[in-house]
């Protein structure tokens, strides 16, 4: 028997994308700068996290299938499975995290046909696979839908929802002219609901899907953020039978899986030699959780007269005094219990002893 995960719709009544509350507005677009993620120097990008739940993307739906009660991952969907053996289970953990942050909303010319749900993150490769037995939702061509956009990390941005073209087959590859050159939706800074990082925060919004297609397709979103280049990208395989947002191929559809454990890390600074008008110290991050991580962030605040003048193996943003350090391409993956480290050289009075470092995902 075919089980299907039910996901509702909405009724036609419903209004469409309302504009965010003023006030709102103002506070998302200054929260950066009082977090000190305006970039100075280094040339980085804060990070977020977010995936498509409805209709589901591949990561957030493989996810769902190999999601165990303990914890662990072991997918049953043959193509889920087959991305866990390419790429490891860490990306399943890291659902959310298909971005670029060099996107700028970039996407022809910039993603590379063939790595479109991927993004071009390589971390994700396995996502890529063309095959028809991806878990896929089922939707009626014209239908009214709610859509949701996780928000593992809240910012603000725009979101760009494309689809295949006529003839679409998912046994090949996806290349960007299987892609319709306009997006059929666009939403500006759309309403966030519940609290983010837990699966219920998330943006959402009503819309139309295209009236005129029928058969098996691949909802292509991309997520721009407004304060930031970092970019997100995302393939939910659908088909448009006359569903009204079921699931198939996911292991027990209809019991919605327990969140995975709580990601954690911490970070330590040691100074490693000093001298008259600045010191040189070292920053080792780990990961203290029960899952991988594919990311971090350490942020602190410099205290008076003090600057950074050079820093190795991360990424710096600084605003003011305070500073946040991103990890680098090579070092932001750990599993639990391994460590990574980063260094800087400071100049100003006195070795920082007195803010400690704190880490988050990122």
């Amino acid at each position: 028997m075919t089980h299907r995960l039910q996901v509702t719709t909405t009724h036609p009544s419903r209004v469409t994308t309302e504009p965010r509350p003023r006030v709102l507005l103002v506070l998302l677009a200054v929260l950066p700068v009082l977090l000190g993620l305006i970039v100075a120097t280094g040339g980085g990008d804060a990070e977020a996290h977010g995936t498509p739940m409805k209709p589901g993307s591949r990561t957030f739906l493989c996810w769902r299938d190999g999601l165990t009660d303990t914890g662990e991952i072991k997918p049953v969907n043959p193509a889920c499975r087959a991305a866990a053996q390419a790429g490891g289970t860490t990306p399943f953990y890291n659902w959310f995290s298909v971005l670029r942050s060099d996107g700028a909303g970039r996407t022809r010319g910039f993603v590379p046909d063939g790595e479109l749900c991927s993004g071009g993150n390589t971390t994700f490769t396995g996502f890529d696979a063309a095959r028809a037995d991806w878990p896929l939702t089922h939707l009626t061509a014209g239908a009214r839908i709610d859509f949701s956009y996780n928000a593992w990390a809240a910012h603000p941005g725009w979101f760009r929802v494309y689809i295949t073209k006529d003839g679409f087959d998912p046994t090949r590859t996806l290349t960007w002219d299987d892609i319709e050159d306009q997006p059929f939706l666009t939403v500006d800074h759309p309403q966030l609901n519940g609290s983010p990082g837990t699966v219920e925060g998330n943006y959402s919004w009503a819309g139309d899907l295209p009236a005129n297609k029928s058969g098996r397709h691949i909802i292509y979103m991309v997520w721009e953020r407004s304060d930031s280049r970092e970019t997100f990208y995302s393939c939910s395989d659908i088909v448009f039978d006359g569903g009204n947002g079921e699931v198939t191929g996911v292991k027990d559809p209809g019991t919605p899986p327990t969140e995975p454990p709580p990601g954690q890390c911490t970070a330590t600074r040691a100074v490693t030699s000093s001298w008259s008008g600045g010191y040189q110290a070292q920053v080792t991050v780990t990961n203290t959780g029960t899952v991988p991580m594919l990311g971090w962030m350490v942020d602190w605040t410099l205290p008076d007269g003090q600057t950074i003048d050079s820093l190795w193996n991360g990424r710096l943003m600084a605003h003011g005094q305070a500073v946040m350090v991103h990890h680098a391409d090579w070092n932001g993956s750990l599993a639990p219990g391994a460590s990574a480290t980063f260094g800087y050289v400071a100049s100003g009075p006195g070795p920082d002893t007195t803010t400690a470092p704190r880490c988050t995902l990122g």
